[in-house]
């Protein structure tokens, strides 16, 4: 059916499974005009799960799930992606091969657009190309940063964690929230969602350039930051401010990357902020502010560069000649001394992750990435460690997960600042968390209160259950 609309070619859909499901829509609509469309459909399926299956029970909370992090208790609604112990992530539904299949990328490029995701995020629908090219340039047209925002991320000390200055930048344009001047104003709930979803927009539309500023400022003080083009997509204009314009490979990279990244379910540390902040009706930006800094911490964001750091450790030990039997041994050296092996293992997948699988294909398919001496020590690692951690036996899941090479294949392309690999993860997870903001509002989900037991009521309430 996508193919006869006209929307994808057949080549495109080569990869995609069979049962794959599309839903068709009007090409010519807006982005805000789809969602006026689904928002009534999708609000009468919310009062009828309630009404209908309110009282179900879906899960049983144990004791453990309390002190242990709330790990795997079924407690969130968040409706754009599901992440399944041994199929990965699905976007409504769809992989991330049936993603890169259907998507439109930017003109001349091959991977799927920011743009793109996030309009599949928000209705649950693949855009057309010319659905994808205006919301592009609306994200250009409103990616300029305003005089004071500038001007508060220039002041700051370069040695300010790039983190710590992105969640500031984000949440200083709260200045200027639709959806605050509205609600003081005084709106219908109703009216909640547009508000909201004007802000969103404005926030995915902004991050590139406090991010790129950032990454001027601290590493590159003497560098023009060029102007955003009308004609570039969003991450084509977030390289060329890099510095990386000219290098298609990396551009190309990027987008991949931030696309695939957008979004991993709710129940992240950093989604997870962006929902319950956002629940006390707190403005996007702000919403995203306490996110960011979710993200920021070693447990969550920061691995990549904890992967990075490991690889070029084992590189200079090993040397030049690479072998498996090498690998193997500092691997097992890693292990013994009490340190994990980073990259490997998920708080919920069973199996590797198909978010690094798409990363290795696009190193397969790059010529100066298959020569590359980190990348070829990334892949033959991944040959090598599941068969170690198995035998080692306190991992769960002994396979890649996506920071196994993510910020290696940045570091091969020049980008090295290791701190700043985590801003760039925080550009791209805005995609799945402002697509959430934008639905609680349309639904009107509640805030969120969480019942909190002490150790004595714990205790109280597992000798009563005996």
């Amino acid at each position: 059916m996508l193919r006869r609309a006209g929307l994808v070619s057949k080549a495109s859909l080569r990869n995609v499974p069979s049962n794959t499901t599309f839903r068709r829509f009007a090409s010519t609509k807006t982005l805000k005009e789809t969602l006026q469309d689904i928002i009534p459909a999708k609000q009468e399926q919310l009062k009828r799960l309630k009404a209908e299956h309110g009282q179900t029970v879906v899960g049983d909370v144990k004791v453990e799930n309390i002190v242990g992090g709330m790990r795997g208790l079924k407690a969130m609604l968040w409706d754009a992606s599901v992440l399944d112990p041994d199929e990965g992530i699905r976007f409504h539904g769809l992989t991330i091969p049936d993603c890169q299949a259907s998507l439109p990328s930017a003109p001349g490029g091959k991977e799927m657009t920011a743009e793109s995701m996030l309009w599949l995020l928000l209705t649950g629908q693949v855009p057309s190309e010319a659905q994808t090219r205006v919301l592009s340039r609306e994200l250009a047209e409103k990616g300029d940063l305003p005089p004071f925002v500038r001007k508060l991320i220039d002041s700051l000390p370069k040695s300010l964690h790039p983190m710590t200055q992105l969640g500031i930048g984000v949440a200083a344009l709260n200045h200027d929230s639709a959806f605050q001047a509205a609600y003081e104003k005084g709106m219908k709930k109703t009216e909640y969602w547009t508000h909201a979803l004007d802000d969103c927009i404005d926030l995915v539309a902004k991050l590139p350039a406090i991010a790129a500023r950032i990454y001027r400022n601290v590493y590159h003080p003497n560098n023009q930051l060029p102007a955003i083009n009308k004609d570039l997509d969003l991450v084509g204009n977030y390289s060329a401010m890099l510095g990386y314009g000219g290098n298609h490979n990396l551009t190309e990279y990027l987008r991949l990357y931030i696309a695939i990244h957008g979004d991993h379910e709710g129940g992240n540390a950093s989604a997870h902020t962006a929902h319950l902040v956002g629940s006390t009706l707190s403005d996007p930006y702000i919403s995203y502010a306490a996110a960011l800094y979710a993200l920021a911490g070693p447990l969550h964001g920061l691995a990549n560069q904890e992967v990075l750091r490991w690889q070029l450790a084992m590189q200079k030990e090993i040397g030049d000649n690479v072998t498996y039997d090498k690998i193997r041994e500092y691997i097992w050296k890693t292990l013994k001394s009490g340190q994990v092996i980073p990259g490997y293992g998920h708080g919920v997948l069973r199996n590797p992750d198909p978010r690094f699988m798409a990363l290795q294909q696009f190193c397969d398919a790059q010529p100066e990435l298959n020569s590359s001496p980190i990348i070829q020590m990334v892949k033959k690692t991944s040959e090598v460690a599941p068969d170690v951690l198995k035998e080692h036996g306190k991992t769960k899941n002994p396979y890649p997960n996506v920071d196994a090479t993510s910020g290696c294949v940045l570091y091969h392309y020049g980008l090295t600042e290791f701190k700043y690999y985590t801003v760039i993860f925080g550009v791209s997870r805005a995609l799945g968390c402002v697509t959430q903001l934008v639905w609680a509002r349309a639904l009107g989900l509640p805030l969120e209160r969480p019942k909190s037991y002490s150790i004595d009521a714990l205790q109280k309430l597992a000798k009563k259950d005996l």
